[in-house]
């Protein structure tokens, strides 16, 4: 896979030099959907409010691309929680990306990371954005002189990991933010946890069962409580694409225009959709799986015709946007 190397290359430096750190403060409990579980956290990287701190800081730094125009929050927006509205995200020097920024929302429960699912860890995939030329266009060590001339970081850096700011540093404060972003008060998560239907509609009790049941067997790929099954697929959008998705990590013929699967939760609000952003609202994301897709030779066996009916489509497209998280998304503590 292109630059595949530079990205280890770099997270070999960003291991380097492991100090001992501050003991970690745990973060507080949160009450969570059925399914969810703990988060893991590395051992090197265990949540402290100082790391938190840190992180939340750099994630909203310019300083981390190489005009100094764009920070990680730039393509991963609060209001559309944590993406972008954009099909392609602006990168430095008006650069534009290939692939659709996806959210951030519960992206420490992901075990692997990229619409490919080449990088395995949350500390190793913030480098990709650093060193991509279309994103950040930096060098991690570079990043890390530029953050150490801010004292005021120098000083936070010191009390998140008894160091200095190095690559080592700013790889795992932003994991440690990341970690935060945790969506799971949606309006069908209260009706699950109370087992209280006032929660939820009249159609969207309808778009549940539909979203359930084996006609259109969404769940299937998009499982709860994360609704998403963190597998891959093709999705059958073109029957046939330049960009090979999976297959450019492992270069096997049946992973041509694979990409990982989505979590639909907040997908109401994380418009335009598909990974090169193509597909511009929900109503026209369902129509494409009720026509069966477009025949990609890799299209998953589940892709088919459904044929759902408007007003059934109308229901399933009333659910998802139950999913919405609206205390995720406009929480001040998320915001810089």
């Amino acid at each position: 896979m292109r630059r595949l190397a530079p990205w280890i290359v770099c997270f070999g430096i960003a291991l380097a030099g492991c100090a001992d750190t501050v003991a970690p403060v745990p973060a507080a409990p949160k009450a969570l959907p059925p399914g969810f579980g703990p988060m893991p956290h590395p051992e090197d990287n265990q949540p402290t409010e100082s790391r938190i701190q840190l992180g939340r800081l750099l994630f909203h730094d310019q300083r981390l691309s190489s005009d100094g125009s764009v920070s990680c929050a730039s393509c991963h927006q609060a209001d559309y929680a944590f993406a972008d509205h954009q099909p392609v995200s602006v990168g430095v020097f008006g650069r534009r990306g290939t692939r659709n920024a996806p959210s951030l929302m519960n992206v420490g429960y992901r075990p692997h990371f990229m619409r490919e699912g080449a990088v395995p860890t949350l500390e190793m995939q913030v480098l990709v954005p650093i060193q991509e030329h279309a994103e950040f266009d930096m060098n991690i060590v570079d990043v890390a002189v530029r953050l150490g001339a801010d004292s005021a970081l120098q000083q936070l850096s010191r009390a998140a990991y008894d160091r200095s700011i190095d690559p080592y540093v700013v790889t795992r404060a932003l994991a440690a933010y990341q970690r935060t972003l945790v969506s799971s008060g949606s309006r069908y998560d209260h009706f699950v946890r109370f087992n209280d239907p006032a929660y939820l509609t009249d159609a969207e009790r309808r778009g549940m069962s539909i979203f359930f049941d084996q006609r259109a067997a969404c769940a299937e790929c998009h499982a709860p409580p994360h609704f998403t099954t963190f597998g891959f697929a093709n999705n059958g959008l073109y029957a046939s694409t330049r960009d090979r998705g999976r297959a450019r990590l492992t270069g096997r013929a049946e992973d041509d225009a694979v990409f990982s699967i989505p979590s639909l939760r907040n997908s109401a609000v994380t418009a335009p959709y598909m990974h090169d952003g193509s597909v511009i609202n929900l109503k026209r994301v369902l129509q494409h799986y009720n026509d069966g897709g477009a025949g990609h030779p890799n299209q998953d066996h589940r892709i088919r015709a459904l044929g759902l009916t408007e007003q059934e489509l109308l229901d399933l497209e009333a659910f998802l946007r139950s999913l919405t998280d609206a205390e995720f998304i406009h929480s001040p503590a998320l915001r810089k």
